[in-house]
């Protein structure tokens, strides 16, 4: 595949030095995911290793689910040196509804204990097209529910309690939001949502733009949606909750940051939600990194853009969180 011209020139040349392996999901259907997990996992396997540090403690709990569900994993990381209340980090991994677990946030939430100075939970909630909506959103809207009902015993300072995640994770952070706004808690302090994956309408011209991407073009898109909500993807009556872009009242959500590259799918409804927030007054910082595909930041984590984004988001929850 071609490169974009406007593609981000360290980004290029990262990916002239190693390129990244490509899952192709073009004319694949939601019940053939489950197989091509194993194909996800050995791809996010090759883009970094996942290490401990041993300044960062981490511990595996299991919790009660929604109502009538099964029990959903949070895994938590806390500074070991810590021991006073810290702010709470509520993390929801990516993976386009299909793929993902906590375990491939191990760094990137290790770093986030040690620079924000906080305690992260990070959510196992059920994937589709196996537990379409509403499954995925309510398990992460539980773990949030019992993160703020046991903060005491986390060492988690209730008042100073974000919702955050990447790409699904972070559409889901965004339903999430809407939820505790709605259901009259949890109460946070912000919400960081990453490249999310807010609408599936998929009408936008950056959703039509990108038919071949780096990473997460449209048939992807598609196929995530797809597994998600089945036949009521793109109709009228998809909730709020599993896409976001829908909700038709912004108000009373927690400040916000959203970043998203220029060069992919997720742009022009992140500018769109981004924008509304503000007219809806949300206080809303947004990034848009030039020359950026989905998820730079992750695979190609050396480049000059990566640190810069990264960055970024560590002073924004510090801004939001340390006071």
């Amino acid at each position: 595949m071609a490169l974009h011209p406007t593609i981000d020139p360290g980004l290029a040349a990262a990916l002239a030095e190693a390129p990244l392996p490509v899952i192709d999901l073009r004319g694949v259907r939601p019940e053939d995911v489950p197989g091509l997990r194993v194909q996800a996992e050995a791809a996010r396997a090759a883009m970094a290793p996942l290490e401990r540090d041993d300044r960062v403690v981490v511990e595996d709990r299991v919790v009660p689910g929604p109502d009538g569900d099964p029990d959903i994993l949070l895994r938590i990381y806390r500074p070991a040196d810590r021991r006073e209340a810290l702010p709470g980090i509520y993390w929801i991994h990516g993976g386009g509804m299909i793929f993902g677990s906590v375990k491939m946030e191990d760094l990137r939430l290790v770093e986030y204990a040690l620079q924000v100075g906080c305690v992260v939970i990070s959510v196992e909630y059920r994937l589709a097209p196996e537990h379409p909506h509403p499954a995925p959103v309510e398990d992460c809207y539980a773990g949030l529910a019992w993160t703020a009902k046991n903060a005491a015993e986390l060492g988690i300072d209730p008042e100073r309690l974000v919702v955050a995640g990447v790409s699904a994770g972070g559409g889901l952070a965004a339903g999430t939001a809407l939820m505790a706004r709605d259901r009259g808690g949890p109460q946070l302090a912000f919400q960081l949502l990453i490249c999310p994956m807010l609408d599936d309408r998929n009408t936008t011209p950056s959703s039509h733009e990108f038919t071949e991407a780096i990473v997460w073009d449209r048939a992807a898109n598609l196929l995530g949606w797809a597994a998600l909500l089945g036949d009521d993807a793109g109709t009228d009556g998809v909730s709020p909750y599993a896409a976001p872009a829908r909700a038709t009242d912004l108000s009373g959500l927690p400040p916000a940051y959203i970043d998203v590259g220029e060069l992919e799918v997720f742009r022009d409804e992140c500018v769109d939600y981004a924008q509304r927030l503000v007219r809806a007054g949300v206080s809303t910082e947004f990034h848009l990194y030039p020359g950026a595909f989905h998820g730079f930041d992750m695979v190609l984590p050396d480049t000059e853009i990566s640190r810069r984004a990264a960055a970024e988001r560590v002073v924004a929850l510090r801004r939001a969180l340390l006071r």
